[in-house]
């Protein structure tokens, strides 16, 4: 067993491997009543091409097929629910799909062990027939159709249409109706035997817990055949241009004021590790200085009467691919896209501030820091962040190691029009 200590954050973090590649972590937290567990594989909506388990040639599955599988993993064998066990033992169960990830997760005051054993059991008990696979698609289809009816959610995909070209973050996690009618248990099957390997896989608990206990509960819950399993899955991604798709996308809601979305599509990709988190650390506070409320952009907006308090940006970064959005409500979208490209124009020419740089870093760091009284933030974080190959715990040597010229630097080389799209939703 490893471990990793953090003296700034007076934080320590075991790490055990099992011997079927299953990633182990506990994060002890002395006096905390509530503990977590998140059991997550490294898969998502964008793996839609992949050579499956025992098979030698590539196969492209139906979209929306991984947070198909989630929704499946819940129904059990016996005709139970993984969730009603939850409910009896008095925890707090959920489950997430997003682009590259699925998890599934629980937080506990009381039965933990009996808890994490039976979250390591259901994970690893699918049950697909051709009878539930069918009355699945119908309760997908209307959650479908009721994202299809969000203005939030439409201009947030249509931001990301109009950015990418090929890549399938551009593609609805949850698919299409059309697509998820396709799916079969066959299907599902091939995705659950290839990427819920426990190889492609990391269970992360953080608590008032003991070590010996949690690696012992795990590996006696775990019933894998390891010399069944796979060590590499062969992915495939479509070449994604440097260009975005289009500029400009305007879809008409029931609303009573036009919401917007501005994306910059990011084409420094390809990183991991803590390169990776080094860009995402420089792009994070460079859009603190930009676009938080108080800076001299927001006031502006702000004070013409174009924004109001729904305005706020964030960086979305992984892998292959990344973005930031800048996102709020106005009555002039298009006059609100077009200042804040004059305003990243200006501060280019003149440079940016190197008080505000230090001001957002130190912000960045305490925000940082009070998040790890949050246990649900570390174990989402930290599992998230291991799919990248980056330990979370190395976030506080990155940032303070942070320059002001490589803030300026990444708002020359992110910041572009040319990579700049907008997303509207307006009132019918």
């Amino acid at each position: 067993m490893e471990k990793i200590v953090n003296d700034i954050l007076r934080e320590e973090v075991y790490y055990e491997k099992l011997q079927n590649g299953l990633d182990v972590y506990f994060m002890p937290k002395r006096g905390f009543t509530k503990k977590y567990a998140i059991l997550a594989t490294n898969y998502g909506s964008n793996d839609l091409e992949f050579v499956p388990i025992g098979e030698d040639k590539k196969i492209r599955v139906n979209e929306g097929i991984a947070h198909f599988l989630e929704h499946k993993m819940f129904e059990q064998p016996d005709g139970g629910d993984a969730f009603e066990k939850f409910s009896k033992l008095g925890v707090s169960a959920n489950a997430f799909t997003n682009f590259t990830m699925t998890a599934y997760l629980f937080s506990a005051t009381e039965n933990f062990y009996e808890s994490l054993e039976h979250l390591i059991d259901y994970v690893q008990t699918p049950y697909f027939t051709d009878e539930n696979v069918e009355k699945e698609k119908g309760i997908i289809a209307q959650e479908i159709k009721m994202y299809n009816d969000d203005p939030d959610w439409n201009v947030y995909f249509n931001c990301l249409k109009a950015m990418y070209v090929n890549y399938p973050a551009r593609i609805d996690i949850a698919g299409t109706v059309d697509s998820i009618y396709k799916i079969t248990k066959e299907e599902l099957y091939k995705c659950y035997n290839t990427f819920y390997n426990p190889g492609n896989m990391a269970l992360f608990v953080v608590g008032d817990l003991d070590v010996e206990k949690v690696i012992d509960v795990t590996k006696k819950a775990n019933n894998y055949d390891v010399d069944k399993l796979s060590k590499n899955i062969e992915r495939f991604y479509p070449e994604e241009p440097a260009n975005v798709k289009e500029k400009e996308v305007i879809e008409k809601f029931p609303i009573s004021i036009p919401m917007f979305n501005i994306g910059f599509k990011d084409n420094n990709v390809g990183i991991k590790g803590k390169e990776l988190l080094r860009k995402e650390i420089v792009t994070d506070i460079l859009v603190g200085m930009l676009f938080k409320k108080g800076s001299k952009l927001y006031e502006d907006l702000y004070m013409q009467g174009l924004i109001n308090e729904n305005f706020g940006a964030g960086f979305s970064s992984q892998v292959d691919y990344a973005f930031s959005v800048i996102a709020g409500d106005s009555k002039e979208p298009k006059k609100v896209k077009e200042i804040i490209l004059e305003y990243i124009e200006k501060a280019k020419k003149e440079g940016l501030s190197k008080e505000e740089f230090e001001r957002t870093k130190k912000k960045k760091i305490g925000s940082f820091i009070k998040c790890f009284d949050s246990i649900n933030f570390i174990g989402n974080s930290f599992i998230s962040y291991t799919f990248k190959e980056i330990n979370i715990l190395d976030y506080l040597d990155i940032i303070k190691d942070v320059t002001f010229e490589e803030i300026e630097e990444r708002l020359k080389e992110h910041f572009k029009e040319e990579y700049c799209v907008i997303s509207i939703v307006e009132p019918k």
